[in-house]
């Protein structure tokens, strides 16, 4: 076969396989910028050949040049335009990424919905009551109590010192913090202080021995919260939830310093209060039952005691305050462990000061 095409290609130009470089680093036409459609007339011109059915030879590596490095608009391109590359733009960016966020439904959690979430969702209350089983734990602690005042000031101690401990465990786990032993075991030794206190002292220094217990505590606290590495918030918070557990469990006391008859009659109404408001009922109704039911518990225990008349007005006063210990320990989003250590005892600890004062007034 002749050469004369691949001659006449190069003539005039750079012959790259004489020196050994590819031909698309230094040929002449390309270095200069020119597009190759203003090139192809030479070839033409000096090969009749080509017009005589003869198809021109193409370069591989000329035609990869010509698509990488000529980017301009010409007659040829404008004739025939080559598709540009248009990266295609992923579903989840830009307004069509918006509309299909908004169409496309939320996914449902699989996890079974606890009793507040319900709530919400049926339009109802999601705060959550103990509930009965633990009104019948509190009956059963309320009926100790008013035994063991019946019985003596010892006898009280017993079920006094189980009701300091559930409360200072289930205000912390009230307030979600748990486990904090630390701060549970400052609380129930403080009210194991003042009950000690209580008990050298007598029952009619109850007030100095109850206060001055509290004050020492609360500086105790805050001397051990100042000492804490953590940050503020985290202090401050542990700082009210130590003072308050350890006030609650302190005040307990006062039914060791209260008169025996006006214990055994308020813990009586507690118990009785706490089971009425347990009952099925619209929370209204139940709240008047448990009312009336803790002072006809007080009227009838207070007959069999010295309290006599005053009875009623003693267990009405105890079934108010157990209902609102009752309240404070229903709350959103609750534990059966708060149910049963809160809502177990914060009825009969915040209805100790109002035995020790209407006790006094009325015995």
């Amino acid at each position: 076969m002749s050469n004369q095409p691949y001659e006449g290609m190069y003539d005039g130009g750079y012959d790259p396989y004489q020196q050994g470089q590819p031909p698309h680093q230094q040929t002449p036409q390309y270095q200069q910028g020119q597009p190759p459609h203003q090139q192809t007339p030479q070839y033409q011109q000096g090969h009749p050949q080509y017009q005589q059915g003869h198809p021109p030879y193409q370069q591989p590596y000329a035609a990869a040049q010509y698509t990488q490095q000529w980017e301009g608009q010409t007659w040829d391109t404008q004739a025939q335009p080559t598709p540009a590359y248009v990266p295609r733009q992923p579903p989840e960016s830009g307004q069509w990424a918006r509309q299909s966020y908004e169409e496309e439904p939320q996914p449902v959690p699989e996890a079974p919905l606890t009793a507040a979430q319900r709530a919400r969702l049926e339009g109802r209350s999601p705060i959550i009551e103990p509930g009965l089983r633990p009104a019948a734990l509190t009956a059963v602690l309320g009926l100790l109590l008013a035994g063991g005042a019946a019985l003596g000031s010892y006898a009280l101690l017993v079920p006094l010192v189980l009701l300091q401990a559930v409360t200072a465990a289930g205000w912390f786990r009230l307030n979600g913090m748990w486990p904090a032993r630390q701060g549970i075991a400052l609380a129930f030794a403080g009210a194991l202080t003042a009950d000690v206190a209580l008990l050298v002292a007598g029952r009619e220094q109850a007030p100095a021995a109850i206060l001055g217990t509290l004050g020492v505590w609360v500086l105790l606290t805050l001397v051990l919260q100042l000492r804490s590495h953590a940050d503020p918030d985290t202090r401050m918070y542990g700082l009210m939830a130590t003072v308050v557990s350890a006030a609650l469990a302190i005040i307990a006391t006062g039914h060791l310093a209260a008169e025996p008859d006006a214990v055994t009659v308020g813990a009586a109404a507690v118990a009785v209060a706490v089971l009425a408001r347990a009952l099925p009922l619209p929370t209204p109704a139940s709240v008047v039952v448990a009312l009336l039911a803790a002072a006809g518990a007080g009227i009838a225990v207070g007959g069999m005691t010295g309290v006599g008349n005053g009875g009623a007005l003693l267990g009405a006063a105890a079934g108010a305050c157990a209902l609102i210990g009752h309240r404070v320990a229903s709350y959103d989003y609750p534990s059966r462990f708060v149910h049963f250590t809160a809502g177990v005892a914060l009825p009969l600890s915040v209805a100790a000061p109002v035995l020790w004062v209407l006790g006094r007034a009325l015995v």
